[in-house]
């Protein structure tokens, strides 16, 4: 396959790019930054851009057989107005409609769309507290690609370590089954590529954990 990754120039994103070329893929990195990635590979497009800029990101899923979406902000950026998830969500679906790209996968968050009720009762005042604008925004975004009849999948991360994927990364599926967790950057990054081409998790929104 040919994976656009947005926002692949760190964390997630940047670990979901090295996945990728390891499951034998060809990966175009889209970030603001994405000529000082400092991986390189035959199998691997630097691409620079801005993911608000309808212009960079139909220039990036030209020729593309998925997405993976991965959006962050700064922490100085959780205390003011929050809107970058589901206005950069917002230019994407429709472009990907429009090349008949129908693969997506997207980050979004342990607590963001129905999981906000799995949150423990101790933990949601100070989650709300810290996190509540972005989580609303990465709610808005969930919507969006509910919304867009594509073929997605929405991951939801417990809290992100740095760290090799260990291979045991839980899935969570049913709503019955989640909860909170720890989980590394690599952990999410593999089961994302690993599972683009299996349609078992078409339609879901997993929250994704090690223990």
């Amino acid at each position: 396959m040919v994976v656009l990754v947005m926002g692949g120039s760190r964390g997630i994103g940047l670990e979901a790019v090295r996945a990728a070329l390891g499951q034998g893929h060809r990966v175009r990195a889209f970030a603001r930054h994405a000529s000082g990635i400092e991986l390189t590979h035959d199998r691997l497009e630097k691409c620079p851009g801005d993911a608000l800029a309808p212009k960079d990101v139909e220039r990036a899923l030209v020729g593309v057989d998925a997405v993976i979406q991965v959006l962050g902000i700064s922490n100085r950026d959780l205390f003011g107005p929050v809107d970058l998830f589901s206005r950069a969500t917002a230019v994407l679906l429709p472009l990907m409609i429009r090349h008949g790209v129908r693969r997506l996968a997207a980050v979004t968050g342990f607590g963001a769309g129905d999981s906000a009720a799995a949150v423990g009762p101790f933990q949601r005042l100070p989650f709300r507290m810290l996190f509540g604008r972005a989580y609303d925004d990465k709610t808005r975004q969930e919507e969006l690609i509910i919304a867009s009849g594509l073929d997605w999948t929405i991951w939801r991360p417990g809290v992100l370590m740095n760290g090799k994927a260990s291979g045991r990364a839980r899935i969570l599926v049913a709503p019955s089954q989640w909860r909170n967790g720890i989980v590394s950057r690599a952990d999410v990054a593999a089961s994302m590529v690993s599972h683009l081409e299996d349609a078992a998790l078409l339609h879901q929104k997993p929250v994704i954990i090690r223990f």
